[in-house]
């Protein structure tokens, strides 16, 4: 071969070595980044080419898909009881992408997962069409339409979320206004006007936001559960009828002001069981300012408080601070200053009272199946944290007892189940100028099982400010939601 040629074989060579390296470049080393691009057409075409898999409750889907009469998407996606289930499920839209489990679960929902290739390879070679897998969740329909049944009936915005105490299983996750996700689930104009009528901007009651996760509202009274487990816990007091140290009234240190009991209460030196029976600031404010700031900010830790939780959709970190003088302590004791917590939060602290002790990480999705309904994942009950002992938990359950048997409680009785609870009414507002918060956290008892844990947090704008209490509009629905659950166990 002459030079010349020579000279143009080895330039050809080059030209097409590059061409393989930049080809391999983009099949392996850039297809992730290619495959999650926004602007790639042809995936979002390919996305929703088939049917995506479904969203699971007690067996049955809570999801579903419709073929699309126009535009280059052939599917999009349908819900069942849509706006009841909203916070589960999230939304997955032809325009506006997908949030909480729609997202975080998308590889299995779409059949794009890795764990689903072979399967997927196999269906390429033998022409079949491509498939999602199933997310099963944990959810109890009962226990859910039950919460969303009375916060829409409520009427005002709120949220509701239970759990099983011996494995941590979520039942229930409502949050009201809500929104229906089929609305958006299109690309159509209809999707657009929906779209933009669900935006906070235009509207203030926000549906989309799930308030039993992303929302933190000062917890008030329901706090001082764990200032109580605090006090127990560091051997302040060591029984429920010990009587404590609560002059009346209590000024807090450093201050000149007396921290104030709601009504003419019997709180000067009240055991723990009648402080908590009547719900005394002045017993629980003083039990924090002794305990200090370090050993309230452990225990309040120890029940979940400071840490986002993974549900696996994420759960906003509740709030008790740090470097707090002894009045700010007292304040955050009770449920007030500084301290804020997801209504979940609150549903674990019931719960880990409930199980002896014990906090069990909270979950709600059980497994993730492959199309053909094979596991592929399993989730399994796990141990968070111990908040307080075996013998102090019974302690505590015994005066969360007493709240619902002869307390503030007495709207969330339920004939022949054991019933614990703490209700609790919370500032809102500068200097408390609007409506406050309405809570109520309990649990039910069957025997020596407790299947449910429960937490309500209820915000009524419109409602007669003097009629607002934890026992008069949250904890009628919380005993609803127990009531769900025992009744679809039995």
């Amino acid at each position: 071969m002459n030079k010349p040629l020579r000279r143009i074989a080895i330039f050809c060579g080059l030209l097409v070595l590059a061409l393989l390296v930049r080809d391999n470049w983009l099949q392996y080393v850039k297809a992730d980044t290619l495959r999650e691009d926004t602007d790639n057409r042809r995936v979002l075409i390919a996305r929703y080419a088939t049917p995506r898999g479904d969203i699971i409750v007690d067996g049955k889907s809570i999801t579903g898909h419709a073929e699309t009469t126009s535009g280059d998407f052939k599917y999009k996606r349908t819900y069942k009881n849509g706006a009841m289930w909203a916070p589960v499920t999230g939304f997955v839209s032809q325009s506006y992408g997908a949030t909480q489990l729609e997202s975080i679960e998308d590889g299995i929902l779409t059949g794009n997962d890795d764990r689903l290739f072979f399967r997927n390879t196999l269906d390429m070679l033998t022409g079949k069409p491509k498939e999602g897998g199933n997310v099963v969740t944990t959810l109890s329909t009962a226990a859910q339409k039950a919460a969303y049944d009375g916060l829409k009936k409520q009427g005002g915005k709120g949220a509701v979320a239970a759990i099983e105490p011996s494995t941590g299983k979520i039942l229930a996750l409502a949050s009201y206004p809500s929104y229906d996700p089929s609305t958006i689930a299109g690309g159509s104009d209809s999707d657009a006007e929906a779209w933009k009528k669900l935006d906070k901007k235009n509207n203030p009651d926000d549906p989309m936001l799930n308030r039993a996760l992303r929302e933190v509202y000062p917890p008030g009274s329901t706090f001082k559960v764990v200032t109580a487990a605090a006090a127990l816990e560091n051997g302040l007091y060591k029984s429920a009828d010990e009587q404590t140290d609560s002059p009346l009234p209590w000024t807090m240190p450093g201050t000149t002001t007396p921290l104030k009991n709601e009504g003419n209460i019997p709180c000067k030196n009240a055991t723990l069981r009648q402080a908590l029976r009547y719900s005394c600031n002045t017993v629980f404010g003083k039990v924090g300012s002794d305990l200090g700031n370090d050993k309230m900010l452990e225990e309040a830790k120890k029940f979940g408080f400071t840490e986002e939780q993974f549900t696996p959709v994420r759960s906003s970190a509740p709030v008790f601070s740090d470097d707090m003088n002894p009045s700010q302590t007292a304040l955050s004791s009770i449920g007030q200053y500084n301290t804020a917590a997801t209504p979940l939060q609150m549903a674990m602290v019931a719960s880990a009272v409930a199980n002896n002790g014990t906090l069990m990480k909270p979950y709600m999705v059980d497994s993730l199946q492959a199309p053909n309904l094979d596991t592929l994942e399993k989730t399994e009950p796990e141990k968070m944290s111990e908040p307080l002992s075996a013998e102090n938990a019974q302690i505590l359950q015994s005066m969360m007892e007493t709240v619902v048997k002869e307390g503030t409680g007495t709207t969330a009785q339920i004939q022949g189940v054991t019933v614990g609870g703490k209700t609790g009414t919370a500032q809102h507002g500068e200097n408390n100028s609007k409506n406050p918060y309405a809570w109520f956290i309990s649990y039910a008892k069957v025997g020596d099982s407790a299947p449910v844990a429960v937490a309500v947090v209820v915000q009524d704008d419109n409602a007669v400010r003097e009629n607002i209490s934890g026992s008069g509009l949250a904890a009628p629905i919380a005993k609803s939601v127990m009531e769900a659950v025992i009744d679809s166990k039995k």
